[in-house]
Protein backbone atom coordinates (compact mmCIF):
# COMPACT_ATOMS: atom_id res chain seq x y z
CA UNK A 1 0.00 0.00 0.00
CA UNK A 2 1.38 3.40 -0.96
CA UNK A 3 0.71 6.23 1.47
CA UNK A 4 0.26 9.82 0.41
CA UNK A 5 3.12 12.20 1.12
CA UNK A 6 0.96 14.12 3.60
CA UNK A 7 0.11 10.97 5.57
CA UNK A 8 3.81 9.99 5.70
CA UNK A 9 4.70 13.45 6.99
CA UNK A 10 1.93 13.30 9.61
CA UNK A 11 3.54 10.18 11.12
CA UNK A 12 6.99 11.79 11.35
CA UNK A 13 8.06 13.36 14.67
CA UNK A 14 9.62 16.50 13.20
CA UNK A 15 6.27 17.40 11.62
CA UNK A 16 4.34 16.82 14.85
CA UNK A 17 2.06 19.75 15.79
CA UNK A 18 1.78 20.95 12.19
CA UNK A 19 -1.74 21.56 10.93
CA UNK A 20 -3.16 19.72 7.92
CA UNK A 21 -2.59 22.83 5.79
CA UNK A 22 1.02 23.12 6.98
CA UNK A 23 1.59 19.44 6.18
CA UNK A 24 0.20 20.04 2.68
CA UNK A 25 2.65 22.92 2.23
CA UNK A 26 5.57 20.69 3.25
CA UNK A 27 4.26 17.89 1.00
CA UNK A 28 4.24 20.31 -1.95
CA UNK A 29 8.05 20.71 -1.76
CA UNK A 30 8.86 17.01 -1.21
CA UNK A 31 10.42 14.95 -3.95
CA UNK A 32 9.47 11.27 -3.69
CA UNK A 33 11.95 8.68 -4.98
CA UNK A 34 12.05 4.88 -4.75
CA UNK A 35 15.38 3.05 -4.47
CA UNK A 36 16.46 -0.60 -4.72
CA UNK A 37 18.25 -2.36 -1.88
CA UNK A 38 22.01 -1.81 -1.85
CA UNK A 39 21.98 1.66 -3.41
CA UNK A 40 24.44 4.09 -1.84
CA UNK A 41 22.33 7.22 -1.47
CA UNK A 42 24.83 9.52 0.25
CA UNK A 43 28.57 9.25 0.82
CA UNK A 44 30.32 10.26 4.01
CA UNK A 45 32.02 13.69 3.67
CA UNK A 46 30.11 14.73 0.55
CA UNK A 47 28.35 18.10 0.48
CA UNK A 48 24.60 18.03 0.89
CA UNK A 49 21.86 20.07 2.46
CA UNK A 50 18.73 17.98 2.00
CA UNK A 51 16.48 16.39 4.58
CA UNK A 52 15.16 12.86 3.98
CA UNK A 53 12.09 11.14 5.39
CA UNK A 54 11.69 7.37 5.03
CA UNK A 55 8.22 6.73 3.64
CA UNK A 56 8.70 2.99 3.24
CA UNK A 57 11.59 0.58 3.67
CA UNK A 58 14.83 1.41 5.41
CA UNK A 59 18.37 2.73 5.24
CA UNK A 60 21.62 1.80 6.94
CA UNK A 61 23.82 4.52 8.41
CA UNK A 62 27.47 3.55 7.92
CA UNK A 63 30.72 5.14 9.08
CA UNK A 64 34.27 4.78 7.83
CA UNK A 65 36.32 3.66 10.87
CA UNK A 66 39.32 5.61 9.55
CA UNK A 67 37.60 8.85 10.52
CA UNK A 68 38.17 8.13 14.23
CA UNK A 69 40.85 5.45 14.02
CA UNK A 70 44.30 5.27 12.56
CA UNK A 71 45.23 5.41 8.90
CA UNK A 72 45.23 1.59 8.66
CA UNK A 73 41.49 1.59 9.38
CA UNK A 74 40.88 3.38 6.07
CA UNK A 75 40.95 0.00 4.33
CA UNK A 76 38.35 -1.70 6.53
CA UNK A 77 34.70 -2.05 5.60
CA UNK A 78 32.35 0.66 6.85
CA UNK A 79 30.78 0.08 10.27
CA UNK A 80 27.01 -0.10 10.59
CA UNK A 81 25.88 2.50 13.13
CA UNK A 82 22.14 1.99 12.87
CA UNK A 83 19.25 1.19 10.57
CA UNK A 84 16.45 3.70 10.15
CA UNK A 85 12.93 2.75 9.09
CA UNK A 86 9.61 4.24 8.04
CA UNK A 87 8.83 7.60 9.58
CA UNK A 88 12.41 8.35 10.60
CA UNK A 89 14.49 11.18 9.18
CA UNK A 90 18.13 11.72 8.29
CA UNK A 91 20.09 14.61 6.89
CA UNK A 92 18.89 17.08 9.51
CA UNK A 93 22.42 18.09 10.53
CA UNK A 94 23.41 18.90 6.93
CA UNK A 95 20.08 20.70 6.54
CA UNK A 96 20.96 22.97 9.47
CA UNK A 97 24.68 23.58 8.90
CA UNK A 98 25.02 22.81 5.17
CA UNK A 99 28.17 20.88 6.02
CA UNK A 100 29.54 17.55 4.92
CA UNK A 101 27.63 14.33 5.44
CA UNK A 102 28.79 12.66 8.64
CA UNK A 103 27.99 9.14 7.42
CA UNK A 104 27.22 7.05 4.38
CA UNK A 105 23.57 6.13 3.78
CA UNK A 106 22.81 2.83 2.06
CA UNK A 107 19.35 1.55 1.14
CA UNK A 108 18.73 -1.57 3.27
CA UNK A 109 15.33 -2.72 2.03
CA UNK A 110 13.95 -3.32 -1.42
CA UNK A 111 11.63 -0.67 -2.86
CA UNK A 112 12.51 1.97 -0.25
CA UNK A 113 10.59 5.21 -0.67
CA UNK A 114 12.30 8.40 0.43
CA UNK A 115 10.90 11.89 0.59
CA UNK A 116 13.61 14.43 -0.11
CA UNK A 117 13.25 18.06 0.94
CA UNK A 118 15.75 20.52 -0.52
CA UNK A 119 16.99 23.05 2.08
CA UNK A 120 16.43 26.08 -0.15
CA UNK A 121 12.76 25.24 -0.70
CA UNK A 122 12.19 24.44 2.98
CA UNK A 123 13.80 27.70 4.15
CA UNK A 124 11.67 29.67 1.68
CA UNK A 125 8.56 27.94 3.03
CA UNK A 126 9.60 28.68 6.63
CA UNK A 127 10.26 32.33 5.78
CA UNK A 128 6.91 32.64 4.00
CA UNK A 129 4.98 30.92 6.82
CA UNK A 130 6.76 31.85 10.08
CA UNK A 131 4.41 29.82 12.31
CA UNK A 132 5.17 26.69 10.27
CA UNK A 133 8.89 27.55 10.39
CA UNK A 134 8.84 28.03 14.15
CA UNK A 135 7.07 24.70 14.79
CA UNK A 136 9.34 22.83 12.39
CA UNK A 137 12.57 24.31 13.79
CA UNK A 138 11.39 23.62 17.35
CA UNK A 139 10.68 19.97 16.44
CA UNK A 140 13.96 19.69 14.53
CA UNK A 141 15.87 21.02 17.55
CA UNK A 142 14.10 18.49 19.80
CA UNK A 143 14.97 15.66 17.38
CA UNK A 144 18.63 16.69 17.26
CA UNK A 145 18.76 17.06 21.05
CA UNK A 146 17.34 13.54 21.44
CA UNK A 147 19.97 12.14 19.07
CA UNK A 148 22.78 14.01 20.86
CA UNK A 149 21.64 12.66 24.24
CA UNK A 150 21.53 9.10 22.85
CA UNK A 151 24.98 9.50 21.33
CA UNK A 152 26.29 10.85 24.64
CA UNK A 153 24.84 7.84 26.47
CA UNK A 154 26.41 5.45 23.96
CA UNK A 155 29.82 7.12 24.32
CA UNK A 156 29.57 6.89 28.12
CA UNK A 157 28.67 3.19 27.88
CA UNK A 158 31.72 2.55 25.69
CA UNK A 159 33.94 4.52 28.07
CA UNK A 160 32.68 2.46 30.99
CA UNK A 161 33.22 -0.78 29.07
CA UNK A 162 36.75 0.26 28.10
CA UNK A 163 37.65 1.23 31.67
CA UNK A 164 36.32 -2.12 32.94
CA UNK A 165 38.34 -3.99 30.30
CA UNK A 166 41.51 -2.11 31.27
CA UNK A 167 40.99 -3.05 34.95
CA UNK A 168 40.47 -6.73 34.10
CA UNK A 169 43.64 -6.81 31.97
CA UNK A 170 45.82 -5.41 34.78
Amino acid sequence: MHQSITSILSLTDIFDTLTATQLELIASICVSDTHPKGTILLEENEDSDELYIIGRGGVEILMNPGVVGNADDQHHAPILLTELRQGQVFGEVALVDQGHRSATVKISREDTQLLRIPRERLMLLCDTYPELGYKLMKNLAADLAFKIRNTDLTVRQYQLLLSQNKKSIH
